[in-house]
């Protein structure tokens, strides 16, 4: 089974691709994809959704999972974060892939066994239990690898 964790944002969408293994879950792939702050929102979250179908094509995943958005003093951000969510909903209903949703807390919880962790911390868990060389950056592909290994620990 294969898992793409998601961060959305407008700016930059962390991802993680999981393989759930017979032992440990495996890496295939992290990263972000970032849009430039020069474009217009829609074509930022053009982009955002081409390139996340394009994850889906290439990795073919059982889910993808995603942070549920966390509501912010700053409305306007929270609203980018949520017109983010939709293209990546709308990416991932259109290629027929399970989707899933955590808050912030539970994969902080499920991926290091503190709901207060710090993006640090949740680096390097990612580190560790992934069996990686160095610390996954940026911290929102670390959260994207988080959210796929999170959702692979709640369905076992």
């Amino acid at each position: 089974m294969i898992v793409i964790g998601i961060d959305p944002g407008l700016a930059r969408v962390g991802y993680g691709v999981l393989r759930k293994g017979e032992r440990f879950p495996a890496p295939l792939a992290f990263g972000c994809i970032e849009t430039g702050g020069d474009r217009s929102p829609p074509e930022r979250l053009l982009e955002i959704h081409e390139r996340v179908s394009a994850l889906l094509d290439e990795y073919d995943p059982a889910w993808v999972v995603l942070e549920k958005l966390f509501f912010s003093r700053n409305v306007t951000s929270a609203m980018r974060v949520s017109e983010a969510r939709g293209v990546i909903l709308l990416a991932a209903e259109q290629h027929g892939v399970g989707i899933a949703e955590y808050t912030p807390n539970q994969i902080k919880q499920a991926v290091t066994g503190s709901g207060r962790a710090d993006k640090h911390q949740v680096q390097e868990m990612m580190r560790r239990l992934l069996r990686l060389d160095e610390i996954p950056r940026p911290d929102d592909a670390a959260d994207g690898l988080a959210i796929a290994l999170c959702h692979i620990n709640m369905v076992r």
